[in-house]
């Protein structure tokens, strides 16, 4: 029974990792890309060692694998946030079809603290209103 339960916990990841690898590969833009890998690579690696603390089984391995998967829980977020801030500060371009920038708005308001950031990006597409 745990062999049938690891064996579907790893594959679920590797299906996990696949899908990240996918993600970097058909998403248009940088945070695009960054979000699918995030995620998907996150739950993936949650899966995989699920997967080697329940196979393992003694106390050590186990509290290896929460120990891993806490410190990958609390960077991962942390560490994509600031790289999506360096992109987006950097000017990486968006994909064509954005059409928020909740930044730009939120730097453009008055009294948002924003307003010495400097954005050299265009203004946000709207969708056009059809009819009359």
């Amino acid at each position: 029974m745990i062999d049938a339960m690891t064996s579907a916990l790893l594959l679920v990841g590797a299906l996990f990792a696949l899908l990240a690898a996918i993600g970097l590969l058909r998403m248009p833009d940088a945070f695009t890309r960054m979000q699918a890998s995030t995620k998907a690579s996150t739950l993936g690696v949650g899966c995989l060692l699920a997967a080697t603390a329940l196979q393992l089984g003694d106390v050590a391995s186990i509290t290896r694998a929460v120990a891993i998967g806490a410190f990958l829980m609390l960077t991962l977020p942390v560490a994509s946030h600031v790289i999506a801030r360096a992109a987006y500060l950097s000017d990486a371009p968006l994909w064509e079809g954005t059409v928020v920038d909740q930044w730009r708005e939120d730097a453009e308001r008055p009294g948002s603290g924003h307003e010495s950031t400097e954005h050299s990006r265009s203004a946000p597409r709207r969708p056009e209103a059809h009819g009359g």
